[in-house]
């Protein structure tokens, strides 16, 4: 999952940024509306955690350029205000979900999980391929009964491989998806990461190179 936080509260926005990349997210963290807006326009999350008064623009004009630009991001609204009509008028511009400050971050981690159920194709709860199985909600993943001990980036990148069911994902994509903005475009990340995780599969191989269009793992 790639998680945009726009809170102005620098002490907050890095500490749910820091806790969601301990839940095996990719996290971006801007400070204010514009730098929000500007950075959910280029890259592609799966859910916006957007305060509501931000400086420079304010949460309900970035929610509404949003909604009217067709983003397919789910936005998750954070308030300090808590009562029904703010709640209302926020879910009224756009935002999908609605969390009043203060909060317990094991609620926001869970609220996020479900909107990014919500904004995916519905897919088995387990994935399955050539004896592997990987199971997204225990995180966890095995080849022919071997648990297999994987980093967050390996995991990330293996379980999009499994869920495009033999589509070949680019190298792009998956920097896109797995790795945050702060990734270098040129980097050979993602090559690297794949050549870790065949060696953690071990043989027969089943990640497929395809030149010059990326990767799969057949059906």
């Amino acid at each position: 999952m790639r998680v945009l936080v726009i809170e102005d509260d620098v002490e907050l926005a890095e500490a749910i940024g820091a806790g969601l990349r301990r839940e095996r997210m990719a996290v971006d963290v801007a400070f204010d509306g514009v730098t929000g807006l500007a950075a959910a326009q280029v890259h592609d999350y799966d859910v916006i955690v957007l305060d509501r008064d931000l400086p420079g623009r304010h949460g309900d004009d970035v929610c509404a350029r949003l909604a009217a630009d067709g983003c397919r991001g789910r936005v998750l609204m954070l308030t300090a205000a808590a009562t029904i009509e703010d709640r209302v008028d926020g879910l009224g511009l756009g935002a999908d979900d609605y969390l009043p400050k203060p909060f317990a971050f094991a609620e926001l981690v869970a609220r996020l999980r479900a909107l990014f159920r919500r904004a995916q194709p519905a897919l088995p709860p387990v994935l399955e391929a050539g004896g592997l199985v990987l199971d997204a909600a225990r995180r966890s993943a095995s080849r022919d009964g071997r648990l297999l001990e994987l980093g967050p980036k390996e995991f990330g990148v293996l379980e999009l491989l499994l869920a495009a069911r033999g589509r070949i994902v680019p190298a792009e994509e998956l920097l896109e998806r797995v790795w945050d903005q702060m990734a270098d475009p040129f980097t050979t990340a993602v090559k690297v990461t794949v050549s870790r995780l065949r060696r953690k599969l071990g043989e027969p191989s089943l990640i497929e190179t395809v030149p010059q269009a990326g990767y799969r793992i057949g059906p």
